[in-house]
């Protein structure tokens, strides 16, 4: 998937070589661009937006895989979708993607917290400590997560149209032509990347947290729950600064965390996946342009 100013593509192929491709333009909503343009607030309306948008397209691309597995027949797929189906209906597939992230921060903000209690809670009595030991289990648990998940076929697939994407960005802002050659040279880290933002939340929780006191599990719980929207802000503003840094041969170092985890959540890809992020790309430019052209 690839997002423009004004329109979110991607690309699918389908068994007999062609190519599937779902455009969604974006929305105007004058209230939401507003909350955008406020610094610590945007980073949790973006992080919301870009969950709903994944999940659409996830969405469309899980659905075309199924199809083309032979699971596209009125009954199996009456069977398939039976429960989601309904869930879709009420809440829609954008509403469930947010719900699935929020759901996420909350596992990896109170188990950390939980199993550090519960290990270490007798140990020492330095609060500090405590919050960095718990961002040391969070940050074992997110890769132990990621590593594992990555060893099923369909997952190290979606890492590597991952890395795909990030391979066709880099060459495009390098000003070369996208050729699947040309592509294959770039690597598949990038700065950009919401791999980095993943590991920010995580080392900027540990200093918010440092500055505040708590008695007991329950009130440490409740401090991580209440501070989450603040953390996500924060972390959102710190990845923009550094990004904005990593032409600057030392400071460019502070995003290099992030870069470390996309290892992981990136995979070298094959050329046939190479050329469909390619085309994918350049579907997300015509429609810029249409779009564009449209307005003039």
């Amino acid at each position: 998937m690839f997002a423009g100013r004004n329109v979110h593509v991607t690309a699918v192929r389908k068994k007999d070589g062609s190519l599937d491709f779902l455009e969604v333009p974006k929305k105007v909503i004058p209230w939401v661009q507003a909350l955008k343009k406020i610094p610590f607030v945007r980073g949790i309306v973006g992080i919301i937006e870009s969950s709903a948008k994944g999940a659409q397209h996830l969405n469309f691309s899980a659905e075309s895989f199924a199809e083309q597995e032979g699971e596209a027949d009125t009954t199996k797929k009456e069977e398939k979708n039976g429960i989601f189906s309904s869930i879709s209906m009420v809440l829609g597939v954008a509403f469930v993607g947010v719900l699935s992230f929020l759901f996420g921060k909350f596992i990896f903000t109170l188990v950390p917290a939980i199993i550090e209690q519960f290990l270490f809670q007798n140990v020492f009595s330095n609060q500090i400590l405590h919050n960095l030991i718990e961002g040391v289990i969070k940050i074992i648990l997110l890769v132990g997560y990621i590593y594992f998940i990555s060893l099923t076929p369909m997952i190290r697939r979606l890492f590597q149209y991952h890395g795909a994407e990030h391979k066709v960005i880099s060459a495009y802002e390098a000003g070369m032509e996208l050729t699947v050659s040309n592509v294959q040279k770039f690597n598949t880290l990038h700065y950009r990347c919401g791999s980095s933002f993943i590991v920010f939340t995580v080392l900027i929780g540990v200093v918010i947290y440092s500055f505040l006191h708590y008695d007991g599990l329950v009130e440490r719980i409740v401090q991580r729950l209440i501070l989450l929207p603040l953390v996500i802000g924060v972390s959102y503003e710190v990845l923009r600064f550094t990004n904005s840094l990593r032409e600057v041969p030392v400071l460019r170092y502070l995003g290099y965390p992030g870069l470390w985890l996309q290892l992981l959540t990136t995979k070298e890809p094959e050329d046939s996946q190479v050329e469909v992020s390619i085309a994918s790309f350049n579907r997300m430019l015509e429609a810029e342009k249409r779009i564009m052209e449209g307005r003039a």
